[in-house]
């Protein structure tokens, strides 16, 4: 089977990476790590405008979605760029909301897909991305959401421009009619899943530019035969989860979605030791841009489900398919 995007799509990512090149992200996650978050936001305006967030929202409430597929290779193109914020939780949010009385979903969801709003979403009792950057914050019971008053304190994660606050007890209680709990934990996955592809490319593609120009012994290192082995590896991994990210948003089953994350996070991972191997010691430095991914590649691994936690839903789901 020939699995190829189609003219529309890759115009569509082409355009958000061109949009997301002009826009030096990596100053933008300093900011962000920081506690600024004007440039973020800024950000945040112009990957809306771009439709990104609609992908998630039902037309019925001013969106462009559901739209799965082009709202992965949205991602992939976030993910590149290591763009900092509550990216999956805000698509989360959009999913839940969705279950909501149709007049809470009218009131809310026409500012998460024009970006007006960002929002992040944390089960009951756990930290959240980015609470202190996002407008809208939602507790995650199960068979009901509570929309939180406010926020703790910041506490700081492997990668500084990922945030976790605690969020307030209280705020209104929102019943969900048909909760969607595992059609939201799905999206969470995709949407994580094709963001770490996208980090995982990106380590690479700097990585390969490293070594042409790095040498040892009067050539580049990227001539010598361990090296290229190690980013073919790298790049085997990275193409092997490409199909599984879209072939998952073409199902929206929670099995493929588990199988794409678990594959796509561990490929970045794997990516990232290598892209930290063959930088050398320049590659530990918080200076050198290449931390901003190499921390993001470890933390997108445990997002959503950690890799065995992944891995156990796709064999359980094989097993009742027998």
């Amino acid at each position: 089977m020939r699995f190829l995007l189609d003219t529309e799509q890759r115009a569509f990512a082409a355009s958000l990476d061109a949009l997301l090149t002009a826009a030096d992200t990596p100053a933008v996650i300093r900011d962000w790590a920081r506690g600024d978050h004007a440039s973020g936001r800024a950000l945040w305006s112009r990957v809306a405008d771009a439709g990104v967030f609609a992908l998630a929202v039902p037309e019925a409430y001013e969106g462009l979605g559901p739209h799965p597929v082009e709202l992965a290779a949205a991602f992939v193109e976030l993910g590149r760029h290591a763009v900092p914020g509550p990216l999956v939780e805000t698509v989360v949010a959009a999913v839940l909301l969705e279950g909501a009385d149709p007049g809470t979903a009218k009131r809310l969801l026409p500012a998460l897909a024009s970006g007006e709003t960002t929002a992040t979403v944390a089960p009951e009792g756990a930290y959240a991305l980015d609470g202190d950057a996002a407008a809208l914050r939602i507790s995650w019971e199960p068979g009901r959401i509570r929309l939180s008053p406010g926020h703790g304190p910041v506490h700081p994660s492997l990668d500084p421009a990922r945030r976790l606050t605690p969020l307030l007890p209280g705020g209104d209680l929102l019943t969900l009619p048909a909760p969607p709990a595992d059609e939201a934990l799905t999206w969470a996955r995709l949407a994580t899943a094709a963001q770490a592809l996208g980090v995982g490319l990106a380590l690479l593609d700097r990585t390969v530019g490293y070594v042409k120009q790095r040498t040892q012994f009067g050539v580049p290192v990227g001539s010598f035969q361990a090296v290229k082995h190690r980013l073919a590896d790298a790049r085997i991994a990275l193409e092997f989860a490409r199909p599984l990210v879209f072939g998952a948003a073409l199902t929206m089953e929670p099995s493929d979605a588990a199988a794409a994350k678990a594959a796509a996070c561990e490929a970045a991972y794997a990516t990232a030791r290598t892209a930290l191997h063959l930088h050398g010691a320049i590659g530990y430095t918080a200076e050198y841009g290449l931390s901003l991914w190499l921390t993001k590649a470890r933390a997108l691994r445990t997002a959503w489900g950690a890799p065995d936690e992944c891995r156990a839903l796709v064999v359980s789901a094989g097993d009742r398919r027998r």
